[in-house]
């Protein structure tokens, strides 16, 4: 969804050099696990520049209340927080070509693009 045909988006073995001028993205769903697991990066995180979150909701309503805390109280660690809504149709494509073939997918992507950009 990041992609669009611009910069590679891709994962940073553990001890891996973050690449000059690259803005880190965490990704977690929007569970008290998703949101644990954030927490545990963040103590972790060391010198490197603030993080994005991206949050991608795992069900079509609101995220519990601890897990939305949670968030809330690590947004002081983050550039900023960005959302993700239910996207049933990404349960059932084999690869992002395929999911950028859906309206709602192609519009989520470009609601995070100008989230991330500041736009």
């Amino acid at each position: 969804m990041l992609d669009a045909g611009r910069a590679q988006a891709r994962i940073l073995a553990p001890g891996e050099s973050l690449p000059y001028g690259a803005q880190p993205v965490l990704l977690a769903e929007t569970t008290v696990y998703g949101a644990t697991c954030v927490e545990g990066m963040l103590r972790q995180w060391g010198p490197l520049p603030k993080p994005w979150l991206v949050l991608v909701a795992d069900a079509p309503t609101r995220p519990v209340a601890e897990a939305r805390y949670l968030v809330r109280a690590l947004q002081a660690r983050l550039a900023g927080v960005a959302t993700v809504p239910y996207l049933p149709m990404l349960r059932a494509v084999r690869d992002p070509e395929q999911a950028m073939e859906h309206k709602d997918v192609l519009a989520a992507a470009e609601k995070l693009r100008r989230t991330l950009e500041g736009k």
